[in-house]
């Protein structure tokens, strides 16, 4: 048995009609003729089968199954309304600033770019790359809506722990490293100070009794790649971003590994920052 589809727009004049305990004002809210309104609810009623209101003294009162009806036809315009909006928003034009470590960024910002844009085509990204401290500066002033860094104990007024990643001592695949004296200090490739990193692997070279020296300082993980493949020193890194042509090195001391983080600029940010936020999760977990 085929059975009929209700009008949403009769069930809007019904439902506001009951709300305003008159359906006079409700043709008058909704731009309608009277003689208009009543059609609708003779529809309501042929579609129902039975009458969903009736006669109580010179106005109108519910019949048992129009109490029934009005339940169903608040959530079903309610699942309308939200339908609608929900697809405005996906046509809303607008900018959405998102800062993150460089190693991120490469491995996970072509993918989730791309599920946003699905969702968001009218919203334009601006994508910032920077270190820790400058990406939490810009999320405290507003000037980024989301961040994804490393976890260094800095904090944001809304962060969320994302997980963490094992640290791992980083060295060339095939090319050896540039000969040195048997006592000589490691070499070191690293970010200049501050780096989350660059304190991890001094520290555990440190508590090791290992003598090291900074070779190098880049202020791109890139130009870190290419010294190590180069054969100018040791790095610390995680595996995020490694390039095929580098390795993990065995026989240096043990190093914990490394949280990462997301921070929000709004405690209560929109329906686009929060999918964002929602799609770098996943793709991370």
């Amino acid at each position: 048995m085929r059975r009929p589809t209700f009008d949403l727009d009769v069930l809007r004049t019904f439902v506001t009609g009951v709300e305003l305990n008159s359906f006079a004002k409700a043709a008058d809210r909704l731009g309608r003729s009277t003689s208009a309104v009543s059609a609708q609810l003779k529809k309501l009623e042929e579609q129902v089968g039975t009458p969903v209101l009736s006669k109580s003294g010179r106005g109108l009162v519910l019949t048992p199954v129009g109490e029934a009806l009005l339940g169903h036809a608040r959530r079903l315009l309610d699942l309308n309304d939200t339908v609608f909006s929900s697809l405005n928003e996906t046509q809303t034009a607008g900018t959405l600033r998102l800062g993150l470590q460089e190693d991120f960024g490469e491995h996970v910002l072509s993918d989730i770019l791309r599920r946003f844009a699905r969702l968001y085509p009218m919203i334009s990204l601006e994508v910032r790359i920077g270190r820790n401290a400058e990406l939490l500066t810009l999320i405290d002033s507003t000037s980024l809506d989301l961040a994804l860094t490393w976890e260094t104990g800095q904090t944001s007024s809304c962060r969320t722990r994302l997980g963490q990643t094992p640290m791992h001592w980083i060295g060339p695949r095939d090319n050896p490293l540039l000969p040195r004296a048997e006592d000589a200090p490691l070499p070191l490739v690293m970010f200049e100070a501050p780096c989350v990193l660059r304190s991890a692997a001094t520290e555990a070279l440190d508590r090791a009794g290992i003598a090291w020296r900074i070779a190098l300082t880049s202020p791109s993980v890139g130009g870190i790649w290419a010294a190590v493949d180069a054969g100018l020193g040791v790095t610390l890194r995680t595996r995020i971003g490694l390039p095929a042509h580098l390795r993990v090195l065995d026989g240096l001391p043990p190093v914990p590994s490394l949280g990462y983080e997301l921070h929000c600029s709004h405690p209560a940010p929109g329906a686009a920052v929060a999918q964002l936020a929602a799609l770098i999760q996943s793709s991370l977990v």
